[in-house]
C-alpha cells in the first residue's frame, strides 16, 4: 500500500479519509463522520474531501444493527490516505485480530495520521499506538482500558486531537470530531454553515464531556448535585466521605443528603455505592484483573464486604458473574 503524510492543514489541498470497519461497528458513529465530509464538499461547493470505507479482506462488514456498506475496498489497496481511522462498536476486543495490529502498525512507521470512532481507540492502544497520547473511547469502555493500558492518558472527552491522532467517542460526537477538524483545516467559517445544514445548536468542541453524572436525570438547573456526583465519579479507588463532599461542594451534609432523596429517590451513600459497584462490574467483564485488584480499584479494603454488596445489587457473587459471562461467550463461539 502506497502511503505518505502530508500538510493536513495546507487549505488548497485535497484530503483522503480512510474509515477501516471492524465487525459489529458503530453505523451511527461512521455515517456522521462521513456525512460531515460530504457537507462540506456541499457548501464549499469543491470535491475537498475524499473518502472511502475499508476492511481487511475488503468485503462489507456487518454493522451492530446488521446493516453494511457498499463499496468496501480491501485496506491494503486504498492508495495515498492523510488518516485512517478505526471504526469499532459492540465486542470489539474480539474484532481486533493480529493482522488488525501489524495493518495499523505499518501504517504508523509510514507517517500516517490515525484516528479512532466509538471503542476503535481500543485497537489502536493494543497495537502500542496510543501510548503517551490523550485519547478518548466511549464512556462504557473507559475505565476497563484505563487499567488495561496505563500508558495511554485518557480523558472523558467527545473527542481528542493530540498530534497525529484522532480520537473519538461514539454516537454523533464524530461528527463534532470532523466539524473541528474542518474548521482547523478550511478555516473558520466553513463548520458553521455545515452545522446549520445539519440543524445542530452548536459545534461542542474537546472541552465537552460525554457523560456528565445525573444532568439528563435532574437537569442543568441542580449544579449542587451534579457536582456531588462528579465528586463520587472521580474518587472511585478511595471513597470520600459525604462529609468530604458535603464540603468541597460548600453545602452543609444535610443538603447533600435532601438532594438525592429529593431528586434521586436514594440516599447519596446508596448511590455512590452502587456507582462503584457498576464500575467493578465493569472491570470484571472486561478485563482480566483479580477480584481482589478489582474490590480494591472500587474502593473496597475487604474482599468478603464487596462479594456481598456485589450480590445484593446484581444477584451474583462477582466470581459466579464471571463464570456467567465466561459461559455465555464460551457457548455463542460455538454456536
Amino acid at each position: 500500500m502506497t502511503t505518505f503524510a502530508r500538510d493536513l492543514k495546507n487549505p488548497l489541498l485535497k484530503r483522503r479519509f480512510v474509515f477501516l470497519t471492524l465487525p459489529n461497528y458503530s453505523l451511527i458513529a461512521l455515517s456522521t463522520a462521513v456525512e460531515a465530509l460530504r457537507m462540506a464538499n456541499r457548501v464549499t461547493q469543491e470535491d475537498v474531501y475524499h473518502w472511502a470505507i475499508a476492511s481487511l479482506d475488503g468485503s462489507p462488514q456487518r454493522a451492530s444493527s446488521g446493516l453494511s456498506i457498499s463499496p468496501t475496498q480491501l485496506i491494503e489497496t486504498v492508495g495515498a490516505v492523510d488518516i485512517v481511522f478505526v471504526c469499532g462498536g459492540v465486542d470489539v476486543e474480539q474484532a481486533v485480530t493480529l493482522e488488525l495490529l501489524s495493518v495499523l502498525r505499518r501504517l504508523a512507521q509510514r507517517h500516517v495520521a490515525l484516528g479512532s470512532l466509538c471503542t476503535g481507540g481500543y485497537a489502536l492502544a493494543k497495537a502500542g499506538l496510543l501510548d503517551k497520547y490523550k485519547a478518548v473511547i466511549h464512556w462504557e469502555n473507559m475505565s476497563a482500558l484505563q487499567e488495561q493500558f496505563p500508558r495511554v492518558i485518557f480523558s472523558d472527552q467527545l473527542f481528542a486531537i493530540d498530534r497525529d491522532r484522532y480520537t473519538c467517542s461514539g454516537g454523533i460526537a464524530p461528527l463534532d470530531l470532523m466539524l473541528n477538524i474542518i474548521k482547523d483545516q478550511l478555516g473558520r467559517d466553513i463548520a458553521p454553515m455545515i452545522s446549520e445544514q445539519f440543524i445542530l445548536d452548536r459545534i461542542r468542541n474537546d472541552q465537552d464531556r460525554q457523560h456528565v453524572p445525573l444532568q439528563a436525570r435532574v437537569g442543568l438547573f441542580h449544579e449542587n448535585l451534579i457536582e456531588a456526583a462528579a465528586l463520587m465519579e472521580s474518587n472511585i479507588e478511595e471513597p470520600l466521605s459525604l462529609d468530604e463532599i458535603a464540603a468541597l461542594v460548600g453545602v452543609s451534609r444535610r443538603q447533600i443528603e435532601r438532594l438525592f432523596k429529593r431528586y434521586v429517590g436514594e440516599v447519596p451513600t446508596k448511590y455512590y455505592l452502587d456507582m462503584r459497584l457498576r464500575r467493578a462490574r465493569i472491570l470484571l467483564l472486561q478485563t482480566a484483573m483479580s477480584i481482589m485488584d478489582i474490590a480494591v480499584a472500587c474502593g473496597f479494603q475487604s474482599p468478603p464486604h464487596f462479594s456481598k454488596c456485589y450480590r445484593n445489587l446484581f444477584g451474583h457473587t462477582p466470581s459466579a458473574e464471571r463464570q456467567l459471562s465466561r459461559r455465555n461467550t464460551l457457548s455463542g463461539s460455538k454456536a
